[in-house]
């Protein structure tokens, strides 16, 4: 199959490197000295040449903040029939341009990503496959998860913002928590550690990423459940009520269970 891919950053790589054994692959990207970074593929970096490819699939690996602009500018390039198809982590105004866009479409979350995780063993990562769009799309993700070893789950457009409301908001919010009270320690313990790494990863990412999860309409019922457990926290400490402490350290393990 002729794939397009759109973005030859570190996720768009990812996908030449993993597709272009199988398929006939291309990456366009406006940035030149991006492209350096891809191999056995086809480089593009103007749209012009995009004309002459003929892709079959185009896979948006652009950053959230130009995914629907990447869409819009790379449609006048492609065949009619060519298949439309996003990774994004954030899903807002997608469910609405694929209604509108003509061409048939696949949706996918890879939950996983190069800040944290280790593209070359994926075998306890996850990815979610939109359940609307196109059946021979959806399989052909599904195939490439599978082969990855990921755990695969179906998912709407609107069961997944839900979904990423708790599993992306609730750490990225307490990681800023963090963030924005730590100080420098000059002899850091273990788990002060791990978590000032997490912070420094997640305040890698793009601002609009970090926006974009947080503003997802499902994340301030998440900030308010934060809120009351921190707030019942505090009245424990304050009280130094060792028998509330000990119920409520029980209760946080029976939820990790």
């Amino acid at each position: 199959m002729k794939l397009l891919i759109l973005g030859a950053g570190k996720m768009g790589t990812f996908f030449c490197d993993l597709l272009s054994p199988e398929h006939q692959v291309a990456v366009y990207d406006p940035n030149p000295d991006r492209l350096r970074f891809t191999y056995g593929v086809e480089r593009f970096d103007d749209l012009n040449q995009v004309d002459a490819f003929g892709a079959e699939m185009v896979i948006n690996a652009a950053t959230v903040r130009h995914t629907l602009d990447a869409f819009r500018q790379v449609m006048p390039h492609i065949p009619a029939n060519c298949i439309l198809s996003d990774i994004a982590s954030v899903k807002t105004g997608l469910p609405e341009f694929y209604a509108e866009c003509g061409h048939p479409f696949a949706s996918t979350h890879p939950m996983f990503g190069p800040t944290f995780a280790s593209l070359s063993n994926l075998a306890n990562e996850n990815a979610i496959i939109i359940t609307e769009g196109d059946h021979m799309a959806r399989l052909f993700f599904r195939d490439i998860y599978r082969r990855l070893g990921l755990n695969i789950v179906d998912y709407s457009f609107e069961q997944h913002d839900k979904t990423i409301a708790y599993s992306l908001s609730i750490p990225f919010a307490s990681t800023l928590v963090f963030a924005s009270v730590m100080k420098h320690q000059d002899a850091p313990g273990t788990t002060f550690k791990r978590h000032l790494a997490i912070a420094r990863g997640l305040m890698s990412e793009d601002d609009f990423l970090l926006s974009e999860i947080l503003f997802n309409p499902n994340t301030p019922e998440q900030l308010r459940r934060i809120r009351e457990q921190l707030a019942q926290l505090q009245d424990i400490v304050e009280q130094r009520d060792s028998q509330a402490m000990a119920e409520y350290l029980h209760g946080i393990r029976e939820n990790l269970k």
